[in-house]
């Protein structure tokens, strides 16, 4: 390669060098090459060139995730997305963006660094959800996927509706309990009482709690609160939103302040609860069945080692169209890729039979590039303070407490 400019290694050419550039230089002619070419400085690398990069086009905004109408045979909702983080995105910020929980974030993204993502990282986005398998009314909260599903009443003959948002459940020796109970009540903007044994708790780790914290930024309980048919068992909102998709809570059901705002006046009382806990999920996108698999819980105590045999056990007897259909199809599933996808979990969607199987890989590289920006249709609006323009929460004007001299 040439150190320094064409002029200066002229100077110090040898004539045997020049008899040997004159006929290259004619060869070069004689080949049409633009003779102003031949001594023309190339550009040097730290020069820029006159012709501007074009700017790679921006990506399209994704679409909420979190409303659906579905068919009576239909169990998948949703798609995976991907988008790319900001240099100062935490998976936090990143979650709460898209309207899923933390650790489905995580949990999507092995390896990916939560709280420093870094700019210019593809970020998978598990937005596609198998239905759980429960009845479809009122309010499903499947506790291993930290997702709750909501159908209102249908209209006569008109669809179904499903919407589902991320919450957060109770702690590991706090659980929120499984089974069926309802909704009883509804508070706005409620004053907190403690319990004796969430207070004797934080006592021990020296976090010492008032007997009633008012409404207000300081209220764990945040806006929104819905008493169920459990005593001491709640479905509310939060001051902290990034705990939602966590194991955070005493057992209360977590949400984000956007979406238990839109379920407190979507849902009545009288509501229909289930829970269920359903780390391993199957359903049907048309003639695709599709698996989904989390984690079980750390206190779940049921033997999860052979996934594909638990599965296989409820094609004995098939009730429910979902089974029965995956009977009928028994054979043309890779219950193999069942199991391996419950080894591994990453609450992505994707197929195993019949027909040609789709692995993870390959559901992520054909799932659409969307802009790290609020959805078209999101539920949150990116205020940070759910009690902004509330003038019952404004914060007093602080005084200046200086005042300017009198002379006296």
């Amino acid at each position: 390669m040439i150190g320094g400019p064409a002029g200066d290694n002229a100077r110090i050419m040898t004539r045997p060098a020049i008899r040997l550039a004159i006929p290259v230089l004619a060869a070069l002619i004689a080949a049409c090459t633009p003779f102003e070419s031949l001594w023309k400085k190339p550009p040097r690398s730290d020069q820029k060139t006159s012709a501007a990069v074009a700017p790679k086009p921006e990506l399209p905004l994704g679409e909420a995730t979190h409303r659906f109408f579905i068919e009576p045979d239909q169990d998948v909702v949703g798609h995976v997305q991907v988008t790319v983080s900001k240099k100062e995105d935490t998976f936090a910020d990143i979650a709460r963006r898209f309207n899923v929980g933390y650790t489905e974030l995580v949990r999507a993204n092995p390896g990916v660094d939560p709280w420093l993502p870094g700019e210019g990282t593809e970020i998978v986005l598990p937005t596609e959800f198998i239905l759980p398998d429960a009845p479809r009314e009122g309010i499903v909260l499947n506790l291993a996927q930290m997702r709750l599903y909501y159908f209102p009443t249908p209209k006569k003959e008109g669809p179904v509706e499903v919407i589902t948002h991320p919450i957060g459940i109770g702690k590991v020796g706090w659980a929120t309990p499984e089974g069926t109970t309802k909704v009883v009540s509804h508070v706005k903007d409620p004053t907190w009482t403690p319990p004796v044994s969430v207070r004797e708790q934080h006592a021990k780790d020296g976090d010492i709690l008032p007997a009633t914290v008012p409404p207000g930024p300081d209220n764990p309980l945040g806006r929104h609160m819905m008493r169920l048919g459990w005593p001491s068992y709640l479905m509310h909102g939060t001051n902290k939103p990034p705990a939602v998709g966590m194991r955070a809570s005493a057992g209360c059901v977590r949400l984000y302040p956007e979406d238990i705002a839109l379920i407190y006046e979507a849902v009545p009382d009288g509501t229909k609860v289930t829970v269920v806990n359903q780390p391993v999920l199957l359903g049907w996108r048309g003639d695709r069945l599709l698996v989904q698999t989390y984690e079980p819980l750390v206190d779940d105590k049921r033997d999860w080692s052979d996934v594909a045999k638990l599965m296989q056990q409820k094609l004995k007897k098939p009730k429910l169209p979902l089974w029965k259909k995956v009977a009928e199809q028994d054979k043309a599933i890779d219950w193999a890729a069942v199991q391996a996808a419950a080894a591994d979990p990453r609450g992505i969607t994707f197929s195993v039979g019949p027909g040609a199987e789709r692995d993870i890989a390959a559901m992520i590289a054909l799932a659409p590039r969307v802009r790290n920006a609020i959805p078209v249709g999101a539920t949150w609006n990116g205020v940070e303070d759910q009690y902004a323009g509330d003038p019952k929460f404004a914060k007093p004007v602080q005084a200046d407490g200086t005042k300017a001299s009198t002379g006296n």
